[in-house]
């Protein structure tokens, strides 16, 4: 990929965008739909944020895997875990053999008959909302709930050396034909208003981990644009990825792609800074 170079009138123009009112995610998204390169736009903006003393706080930890001397193999605690890929920007793992098919079934069974409308977190209150971008039913699982949660959120703690107290409740989805989630962040935006109210429950989001329960026939591949990734949803796999810091300079964009055929079901983790209360 060629390198494509910061102009002043980039940069003064980033400037004025944001000055207006513009977000951070729809400055990056105009710069991508006028032919910029993703790293470029992301330097962008963090030169602009590093100037204006607005880029967000790195976290001072973020979770963390440790390979065995091969890089091919993680110790989970009751089994060890199969690496598929690494990518270091972002820090990303892609696993298999995380979950087995039997745990798998397990959760969509449970979890079946609680399915909702997936709601997103509204940034301006705090709360939740209906998003048109998230097509998918969901439920959580309250941490600890069951012996086989507590087994999973054990594995999940040891495989990423973070506290299971500073994770939310195992989150599982169901996508059917046709449903799909665009992409976005994880992350909550420190510029929004309703931030502050979600910071306090547990800290910033500083990792994702979504692990893939049933595999649809076709379609639904979770894809990262800034880094041209597609991982291919396989029953008990899963990936990983952390952003040390609240910006799109994380290079953590991603989002589902539509299901084609069949259904597909994930299980997903959220890891906070502290304490989830």
């Amino acid at each position: 990929m060629q390198t494509q170079a910061i102009t002043r009138e980039m940069q003064d123009w980033v400037a004025q965008q944001l000055a207006a009112g513009h977000g951070q995610h729809e400055v990056f998204q105009a710069l991508l739909d006028a032919g910029w390169h993703a790293t470029a736009a992301n330097r962008a903006l963090g030169l602009q944020a590093a100037g204006e003393a607005a880029m967000p706080q790195p976290a001072q930890a973020v979770p963390r895997v440790r390979a065995d001397a091969a890089g091919a193999m993680v110790d989970a605690g009751d089994k060890w875990v199969t690496v598929r890929e690494h990518r270091s920007a972002p820090e990303l793992w892609v696993f298999d053999n995380l979950l087995s098919a039997a745990e798998c079934e397990a959760l969509i069974a449970a979890a079946e008959s609680r399915l909702a409308r997936s709601l997103t977190v509204d940034i301006r209150t705090g709360g939740e909302e209906l998003n048109h971008d998230r097509t998918s039913h969901g439920m959580f699982y309250t941490r600890g709930e069951n012996e086989a949660i507590r087994r999973i959120e054990a594995r999940i703690a040891r495989l990423l050396n973070w506290p299971v107290r500073n994770g939310e409740g195992l989150q599982v989805l169901r996508y059917r034909r046709g449903a799909e989630y665009k992409p976005h962040y994880d992350y909550f935006d420190p510029g929004e208003p309703g931030t502050a109210a979600i910071l306090r429950r547990g800290g910033q989001r500083v990792a994702s981990l979504i692990m893939y329960l049933r595999e649809p026939e076709e379609g639904g591949a979770t894809v990262f644009p800034d880094i041209g990734l597609r991982v291919r949803p396989q029953q008990g796999s899963a990936v990983f990825f952390s952003y040390a810091v609240a910006h799109p300079t994380s290079l953590t964009l991603h989002g589902g792609e539509p299901v084609k055929s069949g259904e597909k079901w994930i299980a997903t983790k959220w890891l906070r800074e502290r304490e989830f209360i």
